[in-house]
């Protein structure tokens, strides 16, 4: 099943780029070196430091949404979905536990999700000579690094990740997938192709409740692309100092998160206060992208969340971004404006995505790139 280590793959020149980002040490192998140092350029300044106090306290249940009931058009779960993404902006997917055992139009089997976490685990217990090989290029975001660097005094992310073009096939770039460990290629394309499937089942979902055809979003995604990035997150003596993943909204249509099971580290900004999203066992986390929130006028609005360590355990997550094609002109529904004030001009996604690659993360500052500005 697995690729041979010896395999010679060209790059893609098909393939679209993206966005450059400044290289930056392996935050990884900094805390296998010295565990118990911070660098000043992970510090976060005072005001962001007050926010990252332990906020357990906040945790709320968020909407969890069971998306077999949501693929057979079950009103009140459409309901449900409506009320979690105007009041949430994310939610969780319960997986049916038939879809345990066969990966089908809204499930992801169980042993699929877990061979997944296995062999990114052993991806990043890799020596960093063998990770290197897979090092993110200068002119894009896909491969092992990290992106959105964009200036030399800027403060870092507590992380590193595995960033690559899944669907469709000809955007990959085969020269930055490890192939170590063996079969990896095909567990990635397992895992992605039962996301995929739950991303458009998911789309025809957000279709009904934004008052279209079923199958709308769908069309406005027929040229799209998945992309898919592998967090690592490692151990911080500090973490009360540092953030794992600044402060963000995602540029996408929807985002679907496979996160640890026993290993809470992801927060959503909510009344303006951060919330902890405790992981729900073999559920797949959701949050509605800049997209949705441009088509819907800001009726749903794409939800700010960040990403903290801790001292104990390294911690990796799974992020799946559903994408138009760059071609595609995204601009607020008429009928979902109505009578109320346009928020969004016309923009296309490619330029959007681009424009809000270049730039480090910032909460969604990034959006203004598409506000009308009066």
């Amino acid at each position: 099943m697995g690729s041979n280590s010896d395999e010679i793959i060209t790059e893609n020149m098909d393939a679209p780029t993206y966005a450059p980002s400044l290289p930056v040490p392996n935050v990884q192998e900094m805390v296998r070196k010295e565990p118990l140092q911070v660098p000043g350029r992970y510090i976060r300044n005072q005001e962001e430091r007050l926010q990252m106090d332990d906020m357990s306290h906040l945790s709320s249940p968020i909407p969890v949404i069971d998306l077999s009931l949501l693929s057979t058009g079950d009103v009140e779960e459409l309901n449900k979905l409506d009320l979690a993404c105007k009041e949430w902006g994310f939610f969780q997917t319960t997986l049916n536990p038939l879809n345990f055992l066969l990966v089908v139009n809204h499930g992801v089997a169980k042993e699929v999700l877990q061979t997944m976490k296995d062999a990114a685990a052993e991806f990043f217990a890799l020596p960093l000579e063998e990770r290197k090989k897979y090092k993110v290029a200068s002119n894009d975001i896909q491969g092992y690094g990290q992106a959105y660097v964009v200036s030399e005094d800027q403060i870092l992310d507590w992380s590193d990740a595995l960033m690559l073009i899944v669907y469709p096939s000809h955007y990959r770039k085969l020269n930055f997938w490890p192939r170590t460990p063996r079969g990896f290629k095909e567990i990635i394309e397992s895992f992605s192709n039962g996301v995929k499937e739950v991303g458009e089942e998911l789309l025809r979902s957000f279709s009904r409740i934004m008052g279209m055809d079923k199958d709308a979003l769908l069309g406005l995604h027929k040229q799209g692309a998945q992309g898919m990035r592998v967090n690592y997150y490692p151990t911080c003596s500090r973490p009360d100092l540092v953030l794992g993943l600044s402060p963000h909204s995602d540029s996408s249509t929807i985002t679907i998160l496979m996160q640890e099971d026993d290993t809470e580290g992801l927060q959503i900004k909510h009344n303006e206060e951060w919330v902890p999203v405790k992981p729900v066992q073999d559920a797949l986390v959701v949050n509605v992208g800049d997209v949705i929130e441009i088509w819907s006028n800001g009726k749903y609005k794409s939800v700010e969340h960040r990403a903290v360590t801790n001292q104990k355990k390294a911690r990796i997550s799974h992020a799946s971004f559903i994408i138009p094609h760059d071609d595609v002109e995204i601009e607020p529904l008429d009928h979902l404006v109505g009578s109320q004030k346009l928020i969004y001009q016309k923009v296309r996604y490619g330029d959007y995505l681009r424009s809000s690659m270049k730039r480090k993360m910032d909460g969604k500052a990034h959006t203004e790139m598409a506000k009308i500005t009066t």
